[in-house]
């Protein structure tokens, strides 16, 4: 055995597996690569402990605030305070267009348009938005497909909204599982799925990373795969967005929603995000739930009783923008366009990478990782699926300060995040791993 030191990496871009080196030193020595170092300050870290700084891993559920957050709400508030109904004109940022200064962050996030994408409403109200243009049962084309083991607001979202179009939900949304003895769900198992269905198919809503497994999914492979047979494809991105880095205008799915207080960091109940192709967005004659907000803003003030919609997202608004709930969201857009999700994700796969790394061996067979081994087909989650005393493993986790979620049956979920996780407390949480482990 040679007593020669490992050759240390000197930048995290070039950092690979054969790389890793268990040790704590090690952890610190990425840490001091990082070139994203300096966003963690940006942020107000939840710590759970007396004794020392805990680790927060649970922004797959609910993100961190930034700092600036405080700052920006402060200032609508004072804009209401001295100007009224004046601020809607004459504020800082005007609060009438307030919603547009998120178009070109919000795109470059998700890869689309800018006139593709809007800040609005939460998830599930956006899913019934979309659903009622993008899912019209016509003759044989009435199925709606999504993933058995979705998050239960889509699978609630799809059902009712099928019973409200006097259709049985029971026959029309097809539930698609992994095939026997697999946890994750494959693109060629959509596929095949799309093919049986065939010309019944009006509508799919499918996950772009998988919220218990981490799964992350080929969106132009999934959306070819329903498009071919004449179906729309759209997307429920909240363990998505902010996570991994989309292309979706390149994608030419339909649509997509995705909510914006895990990964994106903008605070409990979040405005929300929507896309629309602009193939769609340009098509005023589809139908959809109007309100004043999606009319022309050049003809809004006119005050017709007839809708008129601008030809963009921003067509599917129902109310003028809850300006105070958006302040979060635009300090954190303004992070990730200062921090860029190209860098983020390059940080994300090596941190993810970390963690798998050092827990891997300590797992035994009552424990294993749930979520694919490949980078390209995992965002920053690792989900541990304990099949002996998963409740007492997890406690353990919390006990040492390891802030993470669970989830049913026995799936503990750890998701260090690029934007304010550290490499030291990756190996920190995989110490813990490992003691739950024994």
């Amino acid at each position: 055995m040679s007593n020669t030191p490992p050759t240390l990496p000197t930048s995290i871009e070039r950092v690979q597996a054969r790389d890793f080196v268990p040790t704590e030193e090690f952890a610190l020595h990425l840490d001091r690569l990082d070139p994203l170092t300096s966003f963690r300050s940006q942020f107000a870290v939840p710590n759970t402990q007396r004794d020392r700084p805990s680790v927060y891993l649970v922004g797959n559920s609910l993100g961190p605030m930034p700092l600036e957050a405080r700052e920006l709400i402060a200032e609508e508030l004072d804009a209401w305070a001295t100007l009224g109904v004046e601020g809607h004109f004459h504020a800082k940022r005007p609060w009438y267009s307030w919603h547009e200064q998120l178009r070109e962050p919000l795109a470059r996030l998700v890869g689309a348009r800018p006139h593709e994408v809007v800040a609005m409403n939460s998830l599930t109200t956006n899913l019934h938005l979309m659903l009622t243009t993008f899912y019209r049962p016509e003759g044989k084309r009435t199925k709606l497909l999504i993933e058995s083991g979705a998050f239960p607001s889509d699978i609630f979202a799809l059902r009712s909204h099928v019973a409200a179009r006097g259709l049985n939900p029971d026959a029309e949304v097809v539930e698609l599982a992994p095939q026997e003895g697999a946890w994750t769900l494959e693109e060629r198992d959509i596929e095949a799925a799309c093919e049986r269905l065939g010309g019944t198919l009006a509508c799919a809503v499918l996950p772009g990373v998988q919220y218990r497994t981490g799964q992350a999914f080929d969106l132009a492979r999934v959306t070819r795969a329903v498009q071919a047979v004449g179906g729309r494809c759209g997307f429920d991105l909240a363990h998505a967005a902010g996570n991994i880095d989309l292309q979706l205008s390149a994608s030419n799915c339909d649509f997509a929603v995705w909510c914006s207080y895990k990964y994106l960091n903008a605070g409990a109940g979040a405005v929300a995000g929507c896309f629309i192709a602009e193939r769609h967005g340009r098509d005023t004659a589809l139908p959809r739930h109007a309100g004043w907000w999606g009319n022309d803003p050049k003809t809004r003030f006119q005050m017709s009783d007839r809708f008129h919609p601008v030809q963009s997202a921003d067509a599917w608004q129902l109310s003028n923008p809850p300006i105070f709930a958006l302040a979060p969201l635009l300090a954190s857009l303004r992070l990730f366009d200062k921090a860029s999700m190209p860098a983020l994700r390059r940080k994300s796969i090596v941190l993810t990478g970390y963690l798998e790394y050092l827990i891997r061996d300590a797992l035994d067979t009552n424990a294993e990782i749930l979520t694919p081994a490949s980078a390209s087909r995992r965002g920053c989650q690792l989900s541990l699926l304990f099949k002996d005393n998963p409740r007492v493993r997890f406690d353990r986790l919390t006990s040492a300060g390891i802030v993470c979620d669970y989830r049913e049956p026995g799936i503990v979920r750890l998701a260090p995040a690029p934007l304010f996780n550290t490499f030291h407390e990756v190996w920190r949480a995989a110490a813990a791993v490992r003691d739950a482990c024994r």
